[in-house]
């Protein structure tokens, strides 16, 4: 019989190095699968289809919320975000362990339904750096970057509906956090009671 695999919710405000951290997870733990959230948003400078996001159009993305063909959804920023339902079932079936990087307001909708899930938010080291990143990242307008900053407050007032904070001060620290939560999480008795019972 083959485990089920552990999903993995990783969120926090724009400009914590959600997708930095999520990178380099995944660049050593090739065991891990990435769910690709789909968007209606445009690509931004180097993003790939396919790769990043499936980028879709309004129209498709309502046509597959009416067809419950998502893990969840929401419109941030104007424009939708969600997770197709069906490869992240297949491979929590298959025993492969699967890290979604979604919004706070997804994160909560996943809580909902999956109670083995676990939650993870990551953290600017202030304010100030968390300001200074998303401004560096060059692609977004300044109305874009004062919606954003201000939205920073109250997202992070939502850490505590998370399991555990990482602090991103340091990319590589940060990962080897998440690393050991994944460890910790994968030998919870809960999690292996049958499997611990099934050799004794």
């Amino acid at each position: 019989m083959v485990s089920k695999g552990l999903l993995v919710v990783v969120s926090g405000p724009s400009g914590a190095g959600k997708g930095t951290i999520c990178k380099e997870l995944l660049k050593n733990n090739s065991q891990i699968k990435v769910s690709i959230s789909a968007t209606t948003r445009l690509p931004r400078t180097g993003e790939e289809d396919g790769v990043n996001y499936f980028f879709i159009n309004r129209d498709k993305f309502e046509n597959m919320i009416d067809g419950d063909d998502f893990l969840e959804y929401a419109m941030v920023y104007d424009n939708y975000y969600g997770t197709p339902k069906e490869y992240v079932m297949n491979n929590l079936e298959n025993g492969n362990d699967v890290l979604l990087e979604i919004d706070i307001v997804g994160a909560l909708q996943i809580k909902e339904r999956f109670e083995d899930a676990v939650f993870i938010f990551i953290l600017p080291p202030s304010l100030e750096e968390l300001k200074n990143r998303i401004i560096g990242r060059g692609t977004e307008t300044l109305s874009d970057i004062d919606k954003r900053y201000g939205s920073a407050i109250s997202e992070i007032k939502q850490v505590i509906k998370y399991d555990y904070a990482v602090v991103n001060d340091d990319v590589s620290r940060a990962v080897k956090d998440i690393e050991a939560i994944i460890r910790a999480e994968k030998s919870r008795v809960l999690r292996n009671y049958e499997k611990i019972l099934s050799k004794f």
